[in-house]
């Protein structure tokens, strides 16, 4: 099987198996950071097949949506590779960006690096800001019945990471708690162009959304 058939046999795995996935954590965010990552790669010295699979497998069961368990991607992402015959050393390493790409609070320390990490975390960082930032973080929030907004509940820079999994604080927090801490977190030239204008456009929902807050603007 070539490199290809890999590809797009994955991509009809992902598809599957994201059927019924929360709105922000689908197929259709999957395939944005994808399609990301391919973009971010044209600049970057990559594997572009790692980067494929790594991109497309790195949410294929996230933690937050099976009680917190970070080994079930890894253990999926491992056992359908290995079916397709994928080379061991590719398989490892699409594994170990699946277990380190995660935010987890930002204040983690990332037990694995290599370029093609760099370049899913950055694509999929920009999946996390932006319009569709703002659209997946209200989603989410919905999702888990989180107020919009308490300006008496002030957001937490300093979680660790088992309060940032468990935080039930009001949507508008998570900006500042994350979304616009992605910026300076960015890993490659290409991500780091990119991000600024999505971070522009979170600043401005921003300042609409305090005007607009008491309904008076």
């Amino acid at each position: 099987m070539t490199h290809q058939e890999q590809i797009e046999k994955t991509i009809a795995f992902v598809k599957e198996s994201l059927t019924h996935a929360e709105g922000g954590h689908d197929w259709f965010h999957t395939q944005r950071v994808y399609n990301n990552a391919l973009f971010i790669s044209k600049t970057e010295s990559v594997d572009a097949f790692i980067v494929s699979l790594g991109a497309l497998l790195h949410d294929i069961a996230d933690s937050k949506f099976h009680d917190g368990d970070e080994t079930i991607g890894p253990k999926i992402a491992r056992e359908f590779l290995f079916k397709m015959n994928v080379d061991s050393t590719a398989i490892e390493h699409v594994v170990k960006i699946i277990e380190n790409i995660s935010y987890k609070g930002g204040n983690e320390k990332q037990a694995f690096n290599s370029l093609e990490l760099d370049v899913i975390q950055d694509a999929d960082r920009l999946d996390a800001i932006g319009a569709m930032g703002i659209a997946r973080c209200f989603n989410y929030g919905g999702f888990k019945n989180r107020p919009l907004y308490n300006p008496d509940i002030k957001p937490n820079l300093n979680m660790s990471k088992v309060e940032y999994k468990s935080s039930t604080a009001p949507t508008i927090n998570h900006f500042y708690e994350k979304l616009l801490l992605l910026k300076d977190k960015m890993n490659t030239k290409t991500g780091k162009i990119m991000a600024l204008d999505r971070h522009n456009f979170m600043l401005q929902f921003l300042d609409q959304f305090y005007k607009e807050w008491q309904g008076i603007s």
